[in-house]
């Protein structure tokens, strides 16, 4: 490791020792406290109480489904709202005064985490799950429109010349290329973000924002953490599920996208 290498790191060592004195993060109050996981573990574990939350478990399905509905709700009407936003905004189709103020647009926009979003829909239609799937759409349009234009500024340059060369429109450019190119990387922003916005539904609950997150966030105010444990553990399994089926979407939709990209420009050439 080479001396600059050395100073690098020390001072990466040294702003964390920083930040941790300023944020009061102290390593002797966590294991101090340690031993308070012990309440938690007892309700969690002990048959008597493992039994008697089983019951929950209709009630927690229940919310889970409510939960992907918000989810698939959000995702999908976000990446279809989304998805013209990220051509606009990208600098190989556009030039900067027309992708610039549509990043600003749409930086603004993932500048507030998707709880306050919830919390301002919230107010705007009441308590409920409609607030929270306004809360997904808004967060899904910014994070998944920046992911996206920047998969399409990494397009390669040779298609898209090849293609401009012979006179065809901005559309046909970016319906025979552009979405060709980028659909699988589009496919795993998708699955991620409906992940994501599945995992984000539990915590817009607090909000009141509809829900399983709104079951788990009632019984951890009165520390009733058996049935929390019931209502995540539903959650996990769900997520496990998600995560298993994203695999091989991605495995099957990549392989199809490959060959259609190929036979495309070939279209193209002839």
């Amino acid at each position: 490791m080479t001396p600059k290498n050395n100073i690098v790191i020390g001072i990466i060592v040294g702003l964390v020792l920083i930040a941790s004195y300023n944020v009061e993060a102290n390593p002797l109050e966590f294991a101090e406290g340690l031993p308070n996981l012990g309440i938690v573990l007892e309700e969690i574990l002990v048959l008597e109480n493992i039994i008697d939350n089983m019951k929950y478990v209709p009630t927690a399905l229940l919310a889970m489904l409510e939960t992907l509905q918000m989810a698939f709700i959000g995702t999908v009407i976000g990446v279809v709202i989304g998805l013209p936003f990220s051509m606009l905004a990208a600098r190989n189709l556009n030039n900067k005064f027309v992708y610039a103020p549509i990043r600003a647009f749409l930086a603004i926009i993932r500048t507030f985490p998707s709880i306050l979003w919830a919390m301002l829909f919230v107010i705007v239609v009441g308590l409920g799950p409609f607030a929270g799937v306004l809360a997904i759409i808004l967060y899904t349009i910014g994070f998944v429109t920046k992911l996206q234009y920047e998969s399409i500024e990494t397009i390669d340059s040779d298609p898209m010349d090849a293609v401009t060369s012979i006179g065809v429109s901005k559309f046909q450019l970016i319906r025979y290329v552009v979405i060709p190119e980028s659909a699988s990387h589009l496919l795993g922003q998708m699955l991620y973000m409906f992940d994501y916005n599945v995992r984000q539904s539990t915590i817009l609950g607090i909000v009141g924002a509809g829900g399983i997150g709104f079951y788990v966030v009632q019984y951890i105010k009165f520390f009733e953490y058996g049935k929390v444990a019931v209502f995540m553990f539903v959650v996990l399994i769900v997520v496990l599920g998600i995560d298993w089926a994203s695999v091989k979407m991605r495995d099957k939709f990549i392989v199809k996208s490959q060959h259609g990209m190929e036979v495309t420009t070939k279209k193209f050439t002839l």
